[in-house]
């Protein structure tokens, strides 16, 4: 059998701990390992595919970001492509992934992405590719499984970034903002932002008024306490809808939301008249070596994602549902985006301690 793997949208550490387990399952039941350059682009001829072997994945578990390199404009069904004009226009190349794979011999794909690229899977299931889905996001925003690998490498980032914003902040009496990713989700600020003691978290889940963060910080002052942590989500929207956008997406990519500490640490000085300073944590939460428990996961789903193959799961998705790992349907998990539930018991602790949401 011979069998391929790729890898879609943002990078994620613990990519590569999924690739080698995958790749070596899949060689230990004798099986023979392709893998897909930049998502589905070494299927469209704009990339190459590989032969994977047990010495091309040979130490690569501990190292961040994905020996196939990624990306998040592949979509084969909405194929960005210029005219002679210079406009843009989407065209449908799925027929060619189909075709190209048949050729090379795949017979079934492993495909590692977050719900853009599961999307994109579940699609191509649909036209008869056999196809099995790893769900990978920093963010943690898919359905189905407690939690993705990335997820506490990143959150683990940030947490150190607070530690160390902590001491300068607490020196000079200021206000910190640390903008940290979550477009639509706000795991990575909550569990962040929780664990490393900010005074105020805003998530997009929870719609914020500037008039509350300033409460928050002048309470804090009336009470000796000079300086505060704020941590905030890159994709916030304040009560009236607004969210901070870094100016117009390329064509193929979602909305570029982003710049929101400056805004508002700019808003909290105006207010309150207190000094203050931001920071955007940006794709050092992508980096880096994944922490254990990101490695150890990954490597689950990577075997685990071999075994679903050979038992012939297509179109279903390996998940965690402690303490196991077990295999969801794609289409079920994309029926909901995962997101903070408001009433969750780390939202009702968070306020029980004193950090406010800005609501």
């Amino acid at each position: 059998m011979r069998i391929a793997i790729s890898t879609g949208g943002g990078d994620a550490p613990g990519l590569n701990a999924v690739i080698r387990a995958a790749t070596l399952s899949a060689i230990d039941r004798g099986w023979s390992v392709l893998g897909i350059k930049r998502g589905y682009a070494g299927l469209l001829g704009e990339d190459e595919v590989i032969m994977l072997t047990a010495d091309s994945v040979r130490g690569i578990a501990h190292l961040g970001g994905t020996i196939l390199r990624t990306t998040n404009r592949g979509n084969p069904f909405e194929f960005p492509v210029q005219r002679s004009d210079g406009s843009w226009q989407e065209i449908d190349r799925s027929g060619e992934i189909l075709d190209n794979a048949r050729n090379l011999g795949i017979e079934a794909l492993i495909s590692i992405g977050g719900d853009g690229s599961l999307a994109i899977a579940q699609r191509l299931v649909e036209r008869g590719m056999r196809i099995v889905g790893v769900p990978k996001t920093i963010d943690n925003d898919v359905s189905g499984t407690v939690t993705t690998f990335g997820f506490d490498t990143a959150v683990q980032t940030a947490i150190e970034a607070i530690d160390k914003l902590h001491t300068t902040a607490e020196s000079h009496d200021r206000v910190m903002v640390l903008e940290v990713m979550g477009r639509d989700a706000g795991f990575i600020a909550l569990h962040s932002g929780v664990s490393g003691t900010a005074d105020v978290v805003l998530i997009p889940e929870i719609p914020w008024r500037i008039e509350n963060v300033c409460e928050a910080v002048m309470e804090r002052d009336r009470r000796g306490r000079k300086f505060a942590i704020i941590v905030v989500a890159e994709g916030v929207r304040d009560v009236s809808g607004h969210e901070s956008l870094i100016g117009a997406s390329p064509p193929g990519q979602d909305r570029r939301v982003g710049g929101i500490a400056q805004r508002l640490a700019t808003a909290i000085q105006d207010r309150t008249g207190k000094e203050c300073r931001s920071m955007v944590l940006g794709h050092l939460q992508r980096g880096g070596m994944p922490t254990g428990y990101d490695r150890l996961l990954a490597t689950r789903f990577g075997g685990a994602a071999a075994q679903a193959v050979a038992d012939g799961k297509w179109g279903h998705m390996v998940a965690l549902q402690t303490p196991n790992i077990v295999t969801v349907p794609i289409a079920e998990a994309l029926k909901v985006p995962k997101r903070v539930d408001p009433n969750h018991d780390v939202v009702q602790t968070a306020r029980a301690i004193g950090i406010s949401f800005g609501d």
